[in-house]
């Protein structure tokens, strides 16, 4: 890893040495919510002054850019008697992500490793990827978010750069060959002893802004014991079964497939839809037969997945703690109070 600084002004510069040749994805603001907040989301940016790194979070995460809700696989018509199949992987250039947060960075590397580290890797997901500039910058902790817990808050890997803001200045850390060869387009300095001092101060002080906690201390294990424990019924009875925490979620990557025939019998298309575990028909199979009908159940299996069974397989949690399902909840539902009631504690 390689340490540079360069002062704020610099990053114009920098931006639009990107957007000449590549379509950046940024947070931008869209408006107010009914406190007068500021709304983020992840779009295209044409102009600099469109971004806003000082965002909070957004509530839809980049996910849309790389895992898309309808996105199609291929295409078919028949010519001359034959089928010829048409496959697009839906990307025209290079994707550069402009400031993404270290749980959004996070929530990458555990796609990857279900998405690219199989053996038969998704190639709609592997382009884009394989297409991806990824500059991440540091945020400002919320009252929702726990990704301290999940261990989130930071990114070792998963980026091009990262920046973290030193009040009249940029101190970088780079990762890529591409990104210290695009540095040297603007002015660039070796970071002295100062510029760690401060840096560390700002990392020490974010740290301290974390308000909420999930306790992970053998929670697997919790897991396994607490199987059948009354308060998923508890917790299932206020699911909607909407599924809006699986499209907020940044790790989420359930799909369904739809294959439509043309009623000429000429034309045929496959889509990749995202899905959600939490859905009605989730589980249902050919014949009617549905392994998950209630709500608890698909609620219960949500979190299993997420705190159990991808930790079996991967060591880790998949959840990064970014918090958006407990915003976006229509029943109010937080992971935090989830597993707290599992844990026996008080919600």
């Amino acid at each position: 890893m390689i340490f540079k600084v360069f002062a704020k002004e610099e990053l114009r510069s920098f931006f639009d040495t990107l957007a000449s040749s590549n379509k950046v994805v940024g947070p931008v603001g869209i408006g107010k919510d009914r406190h007068g907040d500021t709304l983020f989301a992840f779009e295209d940016v044409d102009r600099f002054g469109d971004l806003r790194l000082d965002y909070t979070t957004t509530r839809l995460p980049a996910k849309r850019f790389f895992l898309p809700f309808r996105e199609s696989m291929a295409s078919f018509s028949l010519e001359k008697g034959d089928w010829k199949k048409d496959i697009s992987y839906n990307i025209d250039r290079p994707h550069i992500f402009f400031g993404l947060h270290p749980c959004d960075i996070n929530a990458l590397n555990k796609l990857d490793k279900v998405l690219l580290g199989s053996a038969y890797p998704m190639p709609y997901y592997a382009v884009k990827r394989k297409n991806m500039f990824i500059i991440g910058i540091d945020c400002t902790p919320q009252p929702y978010c726990f990704c301290r817990s999940m261990g989130s808050d930071t990114a070792l890997h998963g980026f091009d750069m990262f920046l973290t803001d030193l009040g009249d200045r940029y101190f970088v850390e780079i990762l890529s060959d591409s990104a210290y060869n695009l540095l040297k387009n603007i002015r660039t300095s070796d970071p002295v002893e100062g510029d760690h001092v401060h840096y560390m101060k700002v990392v020490s002080e974010k740290t301290r802004k974390f308000v909420t906690r999930v306790d992970t201390t053998d929670l697997t294990k919790i897991l396994d014991m607490e199987f059948q424990s009354d308060v998923w019924k508890q917790w299932g009875d206020r699911c909607l079964g909407c599924g809006t925490c699986a499209n907020v979620c940044p790790t989420c990557y359930c799909y369904n497939v739809d294959e439509s025939v043309d009623i000429s019998l000429q034309r045929a298309t496959k889509d990749k839809m995202l899905y959600s575990c939490t859905v009605i028909d989730f589980a249902q199979v050919a014949g009617g037969h549905n392994f998950r009908p209630e709500r608890h159940s698909r609620l219960k299996y949500r979190y299993y997945h997420k705190h159990r069974g991808f930790v079996e397989a991967y060591e880790e949690s998949l959840c990064v703690g970014c918090g958006r399902c407990g915003e976006s909840c229509l029943a109010g539902i937080t992971v935090p109070e989830v597993i707290a009631s599992v844990r026996g504690e008080e919600v």
